[in-house]
């Protein structure tokens, strides 16, 4: 028998279990066995709790279902191993698990930290002579793994993104030259602001678009922003500013821990960022008078599976399927990306990157030269890089007026 199991991890998507589609439907025609679902990724392998997925995926109706379901349908987690000398419990008992259910292969479907669990897996591995092998899928709404051109999840985010800020200069414009108003969008993007920068699509002949972005690659003052919106308020009533959950001040600090300075953190370390758009609306409350309104996008932005983009959606899924056939094949250590061709026409290639110790723990950012840094802007360049990748609609399958999702049993 030939066994593999896939599991998700980290912050989910609106495409993550497109994903897991394409590696279920791809494992069964590679001939694999059995396919089985960690739940709660390797926090749920190590306390043996696994599922068949052939109970839930044999109906082909069920599986078309998945792709139009939001979040993480095996659940997620943000589990470190640890390191080997220090962790070797969690190793031994993962490949017990592992030898207890025939796995030979592992896919692991997620962004930086999750690579780092395959890295750190199939090092093990090789190590100790284990037969078993890893394959990372990579997923991320922040798009900051690097090698590949770009995240499944990406894309759909950008899509909300994009609506969203749409409707919101409607609705901030409301009230014309009666009142002078300020929205602030908070967006995702802790050290990467490739999220924040998707506000760029709403410029077009219908939508004058957003005001400002800032962007965490580069060093925020809060004086001179609040001279910007000053010069701003000056020529129109009605502003609307796109920022990143992590901008920091230039003495690095992040502009959130203005209102709270002992920000909780997870198991990797990371501070868990939230309030930015808050903080930045007092300070232009107290310094300019004006009606500011902070607007946290959330979970939203990576929830929103009404409004995937098609282009996202499908990439996800050819990711799933090249996943599962690289670990039929009994390749470790390993992740598939994707290569933009060059020409007008956009069109992806689906990779293997031999070394995974190239991506974990890596973070991709913007380009400095995509950044139009005197204007609170991005360039023409990021544009065309984001546009081919919010292209096309997913019809969700409603019932009742409502979308319909699978669920574990």
């Amino acid at each position: 028998m030939k066994n593999l199991i896939v599991g998700q991890s980290g912050g989910p998507t609106s495409v993550i279990n497109g994903s897991l589609a394409g590696v279920y439907e791809e494992a069964k025609k590679q001939g694999f066995d059995k396919v089985y679902g960690m739940l709660n990724g390797i926090e749920g392998l190590l306390q043996d709790r696994i599922i068949d997925l052939d109970e839930y995926f044999q109906d082909k109706k069920n599986l078309e279902l998945l792709k139009r379901t939001p979040s993480s349908f095996l659940g997620s987690c943000r589990f470190k191993l640890g390191k080997v000398e220090e962790h070797e419990e969690n190793y031994k008992k993962v490949f017990e698990v592992l030898e207890k259910h025939s796995i030979d292969s592992m896919i692991y479907i997620g962004g930086n930290d999750s690579m780092d669990t395959v890295e750190s897996l199939s090092d093990y591995a090789i190590a100790k002579k284990k037969k078993q092998n890893f394959i990372g899928v990579p997923k991320t709404i922040d798009n900051d793994l690097p090698i590949t051109d770009h995240c499944p999840g990406f894309g759909s985010a950008c899509k909300y993104i994009a609506t969203t800020l749409k409707e919101v200069i409607c609705d901030n414009a409301v009230y014309g030259d009666t009142k002078k108003t300020v929205a602030i969008v908070e967006i995702m993007g802790r050290h990467a602001g490739w999220l924040t920068a998707s506000a760029a699509l709403v410029k077009d002949d219908t939508c004058c678009g957003v005001d400002a972005i800032y962007l965490p690659e580069v060093a925020f003052n809060i004086d001179n922003f609040v001279k910007e919106v000053e010069e701003l308020l000056k020529k129109k009533s009605n502003i609307v500013i796109a920022v990143s959950e992590g901008i920091r001040t230039e003495d690095r600090g992040f502009v959130c821990e203005l209102l709270d300075t002992n920000l909780q953190t997870d198991s990797f370390g990371h501070k868990e960022l939230v309030g930015c758009a808050d903080a930045l609306g007092r300070i232009l409350r107290d310094k300019l008078g004006v009606k500011a309104r902070p607007i946290t996008l959330s979970t939203l932005q990576r929830a929103a599976a009404h409004l995937a983009s098609k282009t996202d959606l499908e990439e996800a899924i050819e990711c799933g399927k090249m996943g599962a056939a690289l670990a039929y094949k009994g390749e470790s250590g390993k992740m598939v990306i994707m290569t933009r061709e060059p020409g007008k026409k956009y069109k992806i290639k689906y990779e293997v990157f031999d070394d995974i110790h190239k991506i974990a723990n890596v973070e991709k950012k913007i380009p400095l030269e995509w950044i139009d840094v005197e204007n609170n802007n991005v360039k023409q360049e990021l544009v065309d890089y984001l546009k081919p990748l919010i292209q096309g609609e997913v019809q969700p399958i409603y019932k009742d007026g409502i979308p319909q999702h699978i669920t574990l049993k």
